[in-house]
């Protein structure tokens, strides 16, 4: 698929299977994406240097799921001047109402596009990141348009 636009990162093993419905979404429309697992938490330098290097490696939207506290697309927000969706994930107790609001309330400045909890979130990060990245292709923004008046 060429070279990855779109940067998938998930805090643990466990998120991977919801995150794998976001790559599918990508995947349809034949655009090219990396999928990591790293942690705001448990690896914090490594999210900072994958966000400050992203723009670098030819990444143009950066996608993030977490759960719990949910700080990961924040944190590479704050390490990077790409687009950045955050996906929260139902990890815990409270149905990932907790990662919603952690994911959405960033400060001013460090925005970071929130979706819905869990898979339809992570099918609606793809479909935005496509639609971001429809703006400069538009053989890209051609074919979303076919795939919407199909729905």
């Amino acid at each position: 698929m060429g070279t990855p636009l779109v940067g998938i990162v998930f805090g643990s093993t466990s998120d991977e299977p919801v995150m794998k419905e976001c790559a599918g979404v990508l995947e349809e429309f034949g655009v090219a994406y990396e999928m990591q697992v790293m942690s705001a938490h448990r690896t914090p330098a490594k999210v900072a240097e994958y966000a400050r290097g992203a723009a670098g490696r030819g990444l143009k939207v950066l996608i993030a799921g977490a759960g719990l506290a949910a700080h990961l697309a924040g944190a590479v927000a704050a390490n990077s001047l790409l687009p950045v969706i955050g996906v929260p994930l139902d990890a815990g107790t409270l149905g990932g109402l907790d990662a919603l609001l952690s994911t959405v309330q960033m400060p001013p400045g460090v925005p970071v596009a929130t979706v819905a909890i869990g898979k339809p979130g992570a099918k609606n990060a793809a479909w935005l990141a496509l639609r971001i990245l429809a703006l400069q292709d538009a053989d890209l923004a051609a074919r979303l348009a076919a795939a919407r008046r199909e729905q």
